[in-house]
C-alpha cells in the first residue's frame, strides 16, 4: 500500500480524539511527583521520574506499541509501526518526564474547570493565588473550553506532562486507526530536561529518526524555531567561620559577600523580570550556604552565543570586585554549557518545520513560527544533528503555582501529531 494524497485544505474530520481519555491520562501523570533535583548525583535525579516511566511503559504496551522499554537511565522508548510499505523516513516525538525544581511538584491537586466562562480564576483564596486575565490575555480566546489548574500550592506539571499525554494519546489514536497511512514513529520520553540533562543519555542511532518534534510549547499552533542559548554559572564564595563572640578581625562572612555579589548584578535590561523578546538575561535562582562557604546558581541566557561569553566575563569581573571589598574571601565562577539556539540547526532539514506548517494548514489553522525564551530537549537534539522544532502542547505559566493547561489545546496538539505523520508519509 502507498500513501494517499490529500488535496483538501484540511482533514480535521478524520481525527476524532478521545478527549476524556486524554484528560484522564494527564490527570494521572500530574499526580506523580517527578520534580528534578539539581543537587542529586544520580540519573535520573528523582525516583518519581522512574515511577512515571514505568507507568508509561505499561500504557504503551497496552496500546500495542512495539519496542517499548524503560532503559537503564530511565528513558522511555517506543515505536508506532508503519502502516505503509512505502519507504517513509522515521520521525520522533519527545517530551520530558521531570518537572521544574523551582516549585514543588508533590501532592499535586489538579482542578478541572469545564465550560470556562471567562474572567479571573481563583485557585486559592487563602493564598491569594489567582490566574488573572490581565496577565493571561490568551484566556479571552478560550471561553467554553476545559481548563486544568493547580490548587495554588504546587505547580501543575503541564510542563511537560501535557506533552506526554498528547504524544501517548496520538499514538493510541494511530494504532486504533490503521487505515491512516504513516511511516515509523518513534516515541521518546526523557529525564531531567529541567536541569539541562534531558539528552545526556539519548542514543541517536537507537532513535533512528530523520527529524523529531518536542511537544513542550505553550498554547496552540506555535512552532518554536529558535530558542535561547544557555549556560549555567555556579559562583562559589569561600569565607572563614569562627564563633561570633571572637569574630572581630577573624571572621570572613561568605553570606554577606554573596549578598553583595547579587546586588551588583545588572537588573534593568539583564534580568528576566525586565526583559522580553530577544533580550538576554542573567538570573540568580538558587543560593545555598553558610559563613564558611556559599554557592550561587545562575542561568545565563541569550539568543547569541557571543553574548553568553560577555555575561560570563561580567560575572568574573563582579567576583573580583567582591574579593576586593571582602578581604579574605575567595570567589570562583564555574560555567557549564547547557544548550544552544536551535535556529541554525533546523536548516539541515527544512522539512521538519515545513511539514509541521502544512499539517496545521490541513487542519484549517495558521501555524505561527515563534522564538522561545527558554529551551527544550530539541535544542540539544538539533545541535547534535537531529532537527527538532518545538510544538504547542496546551500548557501555560510553567514553573509556577499559577500553571494551567487547556484540554482543548491538548486535543489540537494531538491532531497536529497525527497530521504531521500523514504529511511525512504523503511527501515521501
Amino acid at each position: 500500500m502507498g500513501c494517499q494524497q490529500d488535496a483538501s485544505p484540511h482533514s480535521l474530520e478524520v481525527v476524532d480524539v478521545n478527549r476524556q481519555r486524554l484528560l484522564e491520562r494527564f490527570l494521572k501523570y500530574v499526580k506523580v511527583d517527578t520534580m528534578a533535583d539539581v543537587t542529586s548525583s544520580s540519573y535520573p535525579s528523582s525516583v518519581g521520574q522512574l515511577e512515571l516511566g514505568k507507568l508509561l511503559v505499561a500504557e504503551l504496551q497496552e496500546i500495542g506499541l512495539s519496542e517499548v522499554e524503560q532503559d537503564e537511565n530511565g528513558l522511555v522508548w517506543a515505536t508506532v509501526l508503519p502502516t505503509t510499505n512505502k519507504d517513509v523516513p522515521a520521525i520522533a516525538f519527545n517530551s520530558h518526564l521531570d518537572t521544574s525544581p523551582e516549585t514543588s511538584g508533590a501532592d499535586v491537586q489538579p482542578q478541572v474547570i469545564t465550560e470556562y466562562a471567562g474572567g479571573d480564576i481563583v485557585l486559592n483564596s487563602d493564598l491569594s493565588r489567582v490566574i488573572k486575565i490581565n496577565e493571561n490575555p490568551e484566556l479571552n480566546q478560550l471561553h467554553g473550553t476545559t481548563m486544568i489548574t493547580t490548587d495554588g500550592t504546587t505547580l501543575l506539571g503541564g510542563d511537560d506532562k501535557a506533552g506526554i499525554a498528547v504524544i501517548t494519546e496520538a499514538a493510541a489514536f494511530l494504532v486504533e486507526h490503521p487505515e491512516i497511512e504513516h511511516g515509523p514513529i518513534r516515541l521518546l520520553f526523557t529525564c531531567d530536561e529541567e536541569i539541562g540533562h534531558g539528552t545526556d543519555h539519548v542514543n541517536l542511532e537507537k532513535l533512528a529518526a530523520t527529524v523529531a518534534y518536542t511537544l513542550d510549547g505553550a498554547g496552540a499552533n506555535d512552532i518554536d524555531v529558535e530558542t535561547f542559548s544557555a549556560d549555567l554559572a555556579v559562583v562559589t564564595i569561600d569565607g572563614k567561620n569562627i564563633h561570633p563572640s571572637i569574630a572581630k578581625g577573624r571572621m570572613v562572612n561568605a553570606l554577606r559577600a554573596a549578598g553583595d555579589f547579587i546586588s551588583r548584578l545588572p537588573r534593568e535590561g539583564m534580568s528576566p523580570e525586565t526583559t522580553a523578546d530577544r533580550e538576554g538575561f542573567i538570573h540568580p535562582y538558587h543560593i545555598d550556604g553558610s559563613v564558611e562557604q556559599t554557592m550561587i546558581h545562575l542561568i545565563l541566557r541569550d539568543f547569541q552565543v557571543e553574548k553568553l561569553v560577555a555575561q560570563a566575563e561580567l560575572l568574573g569581573k563582579i567576583a573580583k570586585q567582591v574579593e576586593i571589598e571582602y578581604p579574605g574571601t575567595s570567589l570562583s565562577v564555574n560555567i557549564t554549557k547547557q544548550y544552544r539556539n536551535m535556529g541554525a540547526g533546523l536548516s539541515r532539514d527544512p522539512r521538519a518545520v515545513q511539514y509541521a506548517v502544512e499539517a496545521h494548514r490541513r487542519l484549517g489553522r495558521q501555524a505561527v513560527q515563534t522564538i522561545v525564551r527558554g529551551g527544550t530537549d530539541g535544542s540539544q537534539l538539533t545541535e547534535r544533528g537531529l532537527p527538532t522544532p518545538n510544538l504547542s502542547s496546551g500548557q501555560h505559566n510553567p514553573h509556577s503555582p499559577l500553571e494551567w493547561a487547556c484540554l482543548d489545546e491538548m486535543v489540537q496538539a494531538t491532531e497536529v501529531i497525527v497530521e504531521i505523520a500523514k504529511v511525512w508519509c504523503e511527501r515521501s
